[in-house]
C-alpha cells in the first residue's frame, strides 16, 4: 500500500482555494492508497477531511459519496460536505473532500468480551447494507475492518474508494478479504465478490493477526475455519458462501437471521437461572436481533418455524 506523498502535520489550516472553507486539522485517522483521512474541525463540527494527490481519484470517491447519500431510502455510508483544493504554503496544490465524521469503536474493540452471537448480528447488519448497494449497481469491493466501525451498535462505512460498478474489474483490494488471493473467484465485480469478505470479516473476530496463504490458499483457509472457535453454525454459513451457494447478500443474511433467533430463544430460559449481568446482555442482543431482523426486511415469524 502506497503512502501519501505528503504529511499534513495537527493544527495545520487547510483552506479551500474555491469554497474558501477553513478546517483545522485535529490528527490523522488512516491513509490509504491514494491518500489520508484527518479528523478536522470547522466552527466547533468535527468532519473527516480526506486530502490525495490524484484530482481524478478523489472526486469517483466524491460522486459515489453523492450517490449512497441516500440508496433506495437508506443512508450508505459518510454524508458528503464539501469538496476542494488546497495550496499549501510551499505552493503544492492537492485535492481534498469533506465527509461526515463518524464516531465509533472498531469491530475489534465492540466485539471484545461479547457472545460470538454478536459477529452474526454485526454480519447481518453489513450485509443488508451490501444488499442495498448491490440493487444499486455496485459492489464494495475493498470491503474489510478498517473501512467498518461501529456506532450505536450500527455497523457503519467510513471508507468508499474500493466500490466499483458491477461487471467491472475489482482494482482496489486487500488480499486477506480477497477471493482472488485464495483462490475462490475472480476480481470481477459482482455480488459474490462482497460476500466472501464477509466471510473473512467473520474469521478476523477470532483471527485478529490475520493469516497468510500457504502453498495451497484453499487448504489453508479451510484448515482455519475448522480451527476457528465459532459456532459450527457460522462455519457452515461460511463454508457455504465459499462454495457459491449464496447469490446475494439477502440469501446469506436469512441463513444468518435464522441462526440467531435458534440460538437466541432457548437462552431465555437458561439466562433466568445465571448472573444479572449475564441475563442483561442476552437481554440486549435479542433486543438488537428482533430490531435487526424486522428493520432488515426478514420475517421473525418464517425464522422461528
Amino acid at each position: 500500500m502506497k503512502k501519501p506523498v505528503f504529511n499534513v502535520t495537527d493544527g495545520t489550516l487547510v483552506r479551500g482555494k474555491w469554497n474558501h472553507h477553513a478546517y483545522h486539522i485535529v490528527n490523522k485517522l488512516g491513509e490509504g492508497a491514494c491518500g489520508a483521512v484527518y479528523l478536522c474541525r470547522k466552527n466547533g463540527v468535527s468532519y473527516a477531511l480526506k486530502i490525495g494527490t490524484e484530482s481524478s481519484r478523489l472526486m469517483l470517491e466524491v460522486n459515489m459519496l453523492k450517490k449512497f447519500s441516500k440508496v433506495q431510502g437508506v443512508k450508505l455510508g459518510p454524508s458528503f460536505v464539501d469538496v476542494d483544493d488546497w495550496v499549501t504554503s510551499t505552493g503544492s496544490t492537492y485535492p481534498f473532500y469533506v465527509m461526515e465524521y463518524i464516531k465509533g469503536d472498531s469491530l475489534a474493540a465492540f466485539l471484545r468480551g461479547k457472545k460470538k452471537e454478536w459477529v452474526g448480528i454485526c454480519a447481518m447488519q453489513l450485509l443488508s447494507d451490501l444488499e442495498h448497494l448491490h440493487q444499486a449497481g455496485f459492489v464494495f469491493g475493498d470491503l474489510k475492518t478498517d473501512n467498518l466501525l461501529i456506532a450505536d451498535s450500527k455497523v457503519q462505512w467510513i471508507d468508499v474508494g474500493g466500490v466499483t460498478a458491477i461487471g467491472r474489474a475489482i482494482k482496489e483490494y486487500t488480499e486477506f478479504y480477497d477471493r482472488g488471493y485464495w483462490g475462490y473467484g475472480s476480481r470481477k465485480a459482482e455480488p459474490g465478490y462482497d460476500l466472501f469478505a464477509v466471510t473473512m470479516i467473520m474469521l478476523e473476530t477470532v483471527y485478529p493477526k490475520r493469516f497468510k496463504a500457504q502453498k495451497d490458499p484453499k487448504k489453508t483457509l479451510q484448515e482455519k475455519l475448522k480451527q476457528a472457535p465459532l459456532p459450527s453454525e457460522y462455519k457452515k454459513v461460511i463454508n457455504d458462501c465459499w462454495q457459491g451457494k449464496y447469490y446475494t447478500a439477502k440469501g446469506m443474511k436469512e441463513a444468518l437471521g435464522q441462526i440467531l433467533m435458534k440460538r437466541a430463544h432457548p437462552a431465555q430460559t437458561v439466562t433466568r437461572k445465571s448472573l444479572h449481568h449475564e441475563a442483561a446482555e442476552w437481554g440486549e442482543m435479542l433486543g438488537v436481533t428482533f430490531i435487526a431482523l424486522v428493520f432488515y426486511g426478514i420475517s421473525a415469524w418464517n425464522l422461528w418455524l
